[in-house]
């Protein structure tokens, strides 16, 4: 779903984001769950974080799991955080975007990096879905 109209100009990223959550929902572990991609503003990111977290910013991504049958829930992404964040490392937005996909899809299925054992588990799959993907690995000279 696009919400925010900065998003309709990145040419064959709709489908790029689609195929990357399909990937992470089946490598998480769920080959017939439904979710839903929001692809928003900033405010709107903002608004959700104050209400569901209780944090007064705009994020980069946000989900929402359902825990109600086979929908798995929904993940929100924001433009300009995403934007900023891809610049700010010179990764292409459109790499950064599918990894908040990613990201955002695995935390529907549970995954979480709270603590260094779960980030273990977690940014390993992140990052072998992404070279799936043909998206360089995110946490590369990450401190361990």
């Amino acid at each position: 779903m696009i919400e925010e109209p900065k998003w309709r100009a990145k040419r064959g990223l709709s489908a790029r984001l689609k195929r990357a959550a399909e990937l992470a929902r089946t490598r998480g572990g769920n080959a017939r769950g439904a979710l839903t991609i929001l692809l928003a503003s900033d405010s709107r990111l903002k608004a959700l974080n104050t209400t569901f977290r209780g944090k007064d910013k705009a994020t980069n991504v946000l989900s929402f799991p359902a825990r109600r049958g086979d929908y798995l829930g929904d993940v929100a992404i924001a433009y300009g955080v995403t934007d900023k964040e891809a610049r700010a490392s010179r990764k292409s937005f459109a790499d950064h975007a599918t990894h908040l996909a990613v990201h955002g899809v695995l935390h529907l299925l549970g995954y979480d990096h709270e603590t260094a054992r779960a980030a273990r588990v977690m940014e390993p799959l992140e990052t072998a879905i992404l070279s799936e993907l043909g998206v360089a690995d995110p946490y590369a000279g990450k401190a361990a």
